[in-house]
């Protein structure tokens, strides 16, 4: 299996668990494309005073990127302060890629592919899957690394080997056991990113992300930044347009999550999410007749339960060169990797059947590609950084000992995952971090042009109901639908959709609110 079969999976948003449209006729206009691309006056700026070594934020906007080939698109490094109320003392340099348009180019569109944590500069490499031939010939794709990710001044909490047990851990803790294991994981995490990315770690905040996405915009010449976020993305470009709304070009949010959501709130929805998706593809293969699950939805959700608490007891054997057994920490995420994308079913229906069979090997496979662990070693810092970000972006949490008391809420919203969400309550325990840089922001983005927020009606990691409440609280939200399975929207073979983005990002014709496709 290639990360290019399940491509979808990386556009994973938050998922962390403790221990381990008709068209419209509104035409935007474009401003002309030059090289007047400082901060827009009326944008929520940090202040400006000089540094140590004498530099101002006005520096950081007047840098040139020196682009040099790399493979078949081209590479730079765009450099931000650390801390943008302190722009004169620490800077870090961002990777960034580009592909440039293949036909008559209008513009740059950057890009992120969500997480928190997820590397933007990979989506680049495989644009030609992400984004379809329109957008390609019309847009520079340029993506980035978001601070403190891939290759932008990666932040670092445990070792491989640590990293290997911290995701293998039972994500749901039953016995006292277990729950104190959670505890020592959870402190062992956090200690780890405290000694391992020091000031660094307090740094990765969503909000500083997006104050980067600015500094690029002007870096890259553009008076308004066009922008295609997916999943975790769509909350970075809501807040950009927050930050900058009179910089807020044409900007698309493909699986959009609710940003006005507490954690508990968001952890229900997406419990409930992925419930869902469970069940359709449950559905699915009752509907196609001789299901090896049962011959019901209700038969089919219980044989895999009844798999987990299995694996809870005794972990599968996998055949891994190292000796790994399939805990059900790693059962867990290959169980909801292939719910992203309704095209990776048959791998969810290998790995059930085998390990109904006692062979754990498949759901391994699942689960080493949620955490990009190949041949042995992590490919990137996804697992850690989700953590940092989104415990900077809001730091509240649980004890073990208060989750028994959330159960009820969660497994209704959930009978299969309940516990385990509940248990990603306390996943922000003795995080060390906390943000400098507007930990509070509300936002509606007043003043930003139109905005397209997509949403898929079962999708599992950001459930549709919240790309409902994100295009009611942005001002300027504009909802398109898509009815189906799976993680986002746009690029899925619905070409209602891909017409609608297309019509939008290319011409500047809005979509009709409220468009169902």
């Amino acid at each position: 299996m290639t990360k290019k079969l399940i491509i979808a999976v990386v556009v994973i948003w938050a998922l962390v668990i403790a221990g381990g449209v008709g068209l419209g006729v509104v035409l935007l206009t474009r401003g002309d494309s030059g090289t007047d691309a400082s901060p827009s006056d009326t944008a929520k700026q940090p202040t400006s005073p000089k540094g140590p070594d004498g530099r101002t934020l006005d520096d950081f906007y007047d840098q040139k990127l020196a682009w040099t080939k790399c493979g078949s698109d081209d590479c730079a490094k765009l450099e931000v302060p650390i801390d943008y109320q302190k722009p004169g003392e620490g800077s870090i340099e961002l990777a960034l890629e580009r592909a440039s348009a293949t036909g008559k180019r209008i513009g740059s569109l950057v890009i992120n592919p969500g997480g928190p944590g997820a590397p933007g500069t990979s989506t680049v490499r495989d644009a030609n899957l992400y984004f379809g031939s329109e957008l390609r010939a019309a847009y520079d794709i340029v993506g980035f690394d978001p601070r403190g990710t891939g290759h932008s001044a990666p932040v670092d909490c445990l070792s491989d080997s640590e990293l290997d047990a911290y995701i293998a851990a039972d994500p749901d803790p039953d016995t006292p056991q277990e729950v104190q294991e959670s505890k020592d994981n959870s402190e062992e995490f956090w200690q780890g990113c405290k000694a391992r990315s020091g000031t660094l770690g307090g740094h990765v905040s969503t909000v500083e992300a997006a104050r980067d996405m600015d500094v690029l915009r002007a870096a890259l010449g553009e008076k308004k930044l066009d922008y295609f976020g997916f999943s975790y993305g769509t909350r970075l470009g809501a807040t950009y347009a927050e930050l900058y709304p009179q910089n807020t070009g044409r900007l698309v949010l493909d699986g959009a999550v609710d940003p006005a959501l507490s954690s508990r709130d968001g952890a229900l929805s997406q419990a409930k999410g992925f419930e869902t998706a469970l069940r359709s593809y449950v559905g699915n293969c009752v509907s196609a007749g001789n299901c090896f699950l049962g011959s019901s939805v209700d038969a089919g959700v219980t044989t895999i339960k009844d798999l987990l608490e299995k694996i809870d007891q005794q972990p599968l054997a996998t055949g891994d060169p190292e000796g790994r057994k399939l805990t059900v920490g790693l059962a867990f995420y290959g169980l909801i990797v292939p719910l992203y994308s309704k095209d990776n079913w048959p791998y969810l229906d290998d790995g059930l059947r085998k390990g109904l069979k006692g062979d754990g090997s498949t759901l391994l496979m699942l689960s080493d590609f949620y955490g990009s662990r190949e041949n042995g070693t992590y490919t990137d810092n996804s697992l850690e950084a989700i953590s940092v970000i989104n415990c900077l972006d809001d730091p509240w949490s649980i004890t073990a000992d208060q989750v028994p008391s959330q159960y009820p809420d969660f497994e209704k919203a959930s009978p299969t995952f309940g516990k385990v969400f509940a248990w990603g309550l306390t996943a922000c325990n003795g995080d060390p971090f906390r943000s400098t840089d507007e930990p509070d922001l509300k936002i509606d983005g007043a003043g930003a042009a139109p905005i397209v927020v997509l949403g898929t009606t079962r999708d599992p990691a950001t459930p549709y109901e919240e790309a409902v409440a994100m295009a009611k609280e942005l001002e300027s939200g504009v909802l398109v639908s898509r009815d189906g399975d799976g993680h986002t929207a746009y690029n899925k073979g619905n070409s209602c959709i891909d017409d609608a983005v297309n019509a939008y990002l290319i011409d500047g014709i809005v979509p009709k609110d409220g468009l169902r496709c």
